[in-house]
């Protein structure tokens, strides 16, 4: 900071920079807003706990696309109903270790508990709602006492980011409300500014008041303290307009708090650039005019504009079913009719509807993630119906590529090390003391993009299979079977516990073999046994065939050499 700025000073110079760059925006926002998911931007602070009404959406199948999209992200991504990511580390020798594989599966089961047991998978899908429409989305992961981890996502509008050199959102300042007991409750009454004093001296404590929340580097903090002023991340809380330099809260966090996932950018940008409410926004648009031609045509239709003769201008009439209206047929006998008869193409106008409504679910994925309940599979092999799951699943892989990067990577790494300073996580093994760890993902659309590796296999140990039953048994020496089972398990991310270590499989075996040898000697000593007795039976009357044996064996053992 230059000269004697203040803290407070940096922080509103930035943060107008930050509303300029962001301006180009505000106006498609508020368009994709108001077309597809009405009142969910918050553009004006004064928006909070106020429901405007909307009276632009005519035809709803934007809002419906939408809906499908977080629906099938959050099922297909981040499901809350089975395991979608593991965790390993990249040192393949470690990863032989049963000690390592199981303390890693015991470490995915308790961050899954803390999860389920938090709001993490409801903030998920409104983030998935904002990242689908506006190509941008927000979502804070905070501590808590409760549930270990709270999160909370950022209204579009409501927030202005900037990209680090490595073009990744390091820096986010949010705009929002807060009442003056709000105020009071989190910063204390001696934090506040004048006007929230004032405010709750006269007891107006649901008055609303504007706050700042800015989370960007520390970039100058002392690394050899650990105080939260001190940490990679500083946090700052502050009335714009209020007194002075004053702020209501300074801190910091040892990661990003605020994940900010895009579906596309553009070059350097740090706002998202495209998304399937971008791409449909001109149809949606389109859409509602249509439909409001057609509804014009059919109640013209139905109720058209009448005419009658000057003469009953001061008359009773009636358009009512069943009624009956008098008038004088010695004059006009133009009667009582429609001003022009109209005959609407409506079923052309349908067919124009049907194509917009289908270029907007094409938009967003609603025929991927409607695949089954459109097609009839039942006729169908299951080898068939993967392959063609996995292909229409690759449809959504770039995007997904870049959701791991920049929103499921640090938002597992977040919680792995909020958890880890809480003491919720088992020691290690020594092993892996100093180890990195990395993240799999095993949801239904990671497992899609490994299809091919699997098929691979499939494919390979079903050739290998022929080659034996045709003859070719020299074949099957080629397979290792063990390292086969465990790469196929980790593709398919089968869970550590529900397999054997490789010790384990290596005791039973030779536990089957010591088996299998004692019962051939058991069969052998029985068959000795059996032959012993059919020899002391082969003669009878004289010495037996065994005992002249046994006495030629002992004649011959006393023979001199």
């Amino acid at each position: 900071m230059a000269g004697q700025e203040s803290r407070k000073q940096f922080l509103e110079k930035q943060l107008s920079q930050l509303v300029t760059a962001r301006s180009s925006y505000d106006s498609h926002w508020k368009e994709l807003s108001d077309f597809i998911l009405p009142n969910c931007g918050r553009f004006l602070t004064t928006d909070a706990g106020r429901n405007k009404r909307n009276t632009k959406v005519v035809d709803p199948t934007g809002g419906l696309a939408s809906r499908t999209l977080e629906s099938g992200m959050l099922s297909g991504i981040t499901s809350p109903t089975r395991p979608w990511f593991s965790l390993n580390t990249p040192n393949k020798q470690l990863m032989d270790s049963w000690p390592v594989k199981m303390w890693l599966s015991q470490v995915v089961e308790l961050m899954n508990d803390v999860m389920n047991k938090s709001n993490w998978y409801q903030s998920l899908t409104v983030l998935y709602r904002y990242l689908g429409t506006f190509a941008t989305g927000a979502i804070s992961i905070l501590e808590d006492d409760e549930d270990v981890i709270r999160t909370h996502v950022l209204p579009i509008g409501s927030y202005y980011i900037s990209n680090s050199d490595r073009l990744q959102v390091d820096t986010v300042f949010r705009k929002f409300s807060m009442t003056c007991r709000q105020l009071v409750a989190k910063f204390g009454l001696e934090s506040v500014s004048d006007s929230v004093k004032s405010a709750w001296d006269t007891g107006a404590y649901e008055a609303w008041f504007e706050v700042v929340h800015a989370v960007l580097p520390n970039t100058n903090r002392d690394t050899g303290k650990l105080n939260s002023k001190n940490k990679r991340y500083s946090s700052v809380y502050y009335q714009p307009g209020g007194s002075g330099d004053k702020l209501l809260s300074e801190s910091g966090f040892d990661e990003m708090p605020i994940l900010v996932p895009r579906w596309d950018i553009n070059g350097e940008d740090a706002y998202g650039s495209s998304c399937p409410g971008i791409l449909a926004l001109g149809g949606v648009k389109a859409l509602q005019l249509q439909q409001k031609r057609k509804d014009q045509a059919i109640d013209k239709l139905v109720n058209p504009p009448m005419m009658a003769p000057s003469s009953m201008k001061n008359e009773r009439l009636s358009l009512l079913p069943g009624d009956v209206t008098y008038y004088n047929g010695a004059g006009d006998t133009q009667g009582f009719k429609p001003v022009y008869e109209i005959n609407p193409r409506i079923s052309e106008l349908l067919e124009s509807i049907q194509d917009g409504r289908q270029l907007t679910n094409e938009c967003y994925f609603v025929p991927l993630f409607n695949m089954f309940s459109n097609i009839n599979t039942r006729s169908m092999p299951i080898e068939a119906v993967n392959e063609m799951r996995d292909e229409k699943m690759l449809q959504i892989g770039p995007v997904l590529d870049r959701l791991n990067d920049e929103l499921l990577d640090p938002a597992i790494d977040r919680i792995f090390n909020i958890m880890n300073r809480r003491g919720m996580l088992p020691p290690p093994p020594e092993e892996l003391q100093g180890q990195p760890l990395r993240v799999e993902y095993t949801s239904v659309m990671a497992q899609a993009q490994k299809a091919v590796g699997i098929g691979s296999i499939e494919r390979a140990v079903g050739f290998i299979g022929n080659l034996v039953a045709a003859g070719f048994q020299q074949a099957a020496d080629k397979l290792d079977v063990d390292q086969s089972v465990d790469e196929y398990f980790d593709m398919l991310g089968v869970p550590t516990t529900i397999t054997k270590s490789d010790e384990q499989v290596q005791a039973e075996r030779e536990q089957r073999a010591q088996q299998q040898q004692a019962a051939q000697s058991l069969q052998m000593g029985t068959g000795a046994a059996d032959i012993a007795k059919t020899l002391s039976q082969a003669v009878t009357g004289d010495p037996n065939l065994l005992t002249s044996i046994q006495q030629a064996m002992q004649q011959g053992q006393g023979a001199p050499q």
